[in-house]
């Protein structure tokens, strides 16, 4: 088991424009859309290197995507990012008719993902994107861990794949974690913290989280598995079977609604396989707020210790 240590933190949009960059680099065919706010989603690294190959509609998200099908339709791979609630909620009907329904290739980053965007509110928070994405036929979604796993991310989605691919991550400087020398492998999940009386799955910036609460436990005598769950579809299903047989418990953490999100999708395949005792970590149907991001970490229950606290209640839940 490797002993995780943060390198310093480091916002993911700014690994999103560090992969873009490097894909774009490498293959003449990446086409990159903006939406009027390149700066604060990483791109402003490939338009300034690419000008060219950059085109910005303004604040103008549906028709993002239109144009991303039809590069798509000629031979390019569009790349298109702006705030996760538009990325793929404003953009919900275009995205099913024009990417998936056409199965093209094409990447959209949706930043500013979960409550840790901060002061921009409920209307810029990203809470309800993966639950409805999810439910595209054909579509990938992915969710690093951190800025460096951001970039591994998004290469992976330009050169690995044919398909439409929807990443999600979060505004604020996290610790960034990922050795540069970690592979990323679409739909494989990674277990970062070994250990058998219960599983911890989670997903983005909440995976550090996890970890720190995983250490704390550890020093409790509980061992708790850490799995970093960076492709919610598709899902390693095998990892989590495996984790329910062996660990006996589950806890989900994410930054997200707790309905429709990795804590839906874990407990799919939890109960058609091998049903356990299970706690879900994330925002409880409710909308965000104002405030500084630590506050409304705190505020709605997504820090390490109130980890710690459900997987103490959940272990207790196994053991009677």
């Amino acid at each position: 088991m490797t002993h995780y240590i943060n390198k310093g933190n480091k916002a993911p949009k700014t690994g999103f424009g560090e992969g873009v960059l490097e894909a774009g680099w490498r293959n003449d065919n990446v086409i990159v859309l903006g939406a009027d706010i390149t700066t604060s989603v990483g791109l402003n690294l490939f338009k300034e290197t690419y000008p060219q190959r950059f085109f910005s509609f303004g604040i103008a998200e549906q028709n993002c995507i239109g144009v991303a099908a039809g590069l798509a339709l000629s031979d390019k791979i569009p790349v298109f990012s702006t705030y996760g609630v538009f990325a793929a909620l404003r953009t919900t009907d275009q995205i099913r008719v024009s990417l998936c329904y056409n199965n093209l290739h094409s990447v959209i980053g949706g930043a500013h993902a979960g409550v840790s965007v901060g002061p921009d509110g409920a209307t810029h928070q990203a809470l309800e994107d993966i639950a409805v994405l999810r439910s595209l036929p054909n579509i990938t979604i992915l969710s690093p861990c951190d800025a460096t796993q951001t970039k591994f991310a998004v290469i992976a989605a330009i050169e690995q794949l044919n398909s439409p691919v929807y990443i999600r991550f979060g505004r604020e400087a996290v610790p960034d974690f990922t050795l540069e020398t970690t592979k990323f492998d679409i739909g494989k999940a990674q277990e970062l913290h070994s250990g058998n009386d219960l599983c911890i799955v989670a997903t983005g910036n909440m995976v550090w989280e996890a970890l720190q609460s995983a250490h704390q436990l550890k020093e409790n005598g509980i061992n708790a598995r850490v799995l970093n769950i960076h492709t919610l579809k598709p899902l390693d299903e095998k990892a989590i079977i495996k984790a329910a047989v062996q660990t006996g418990a589950i806890l989900t953490v994410e930054e997200h609604q707790v309905f429709g999100g990795l804590g839906s999708i874990i407990a799919e395949i939890v109960v058609q396989h091998h049903p356990v005792p299970m706690e879900f970590i994330g925002v409880m149907d409710c909308f965000g707020e104002s405030g500084q991001p630590s506050e409304l970490m705190q505020k709605y229950g997504l820090t390490s210790k109130h980890i710690e606290e459900k997987a103490i209640h959940l272990l207790k839940r196994k053991l009677t």
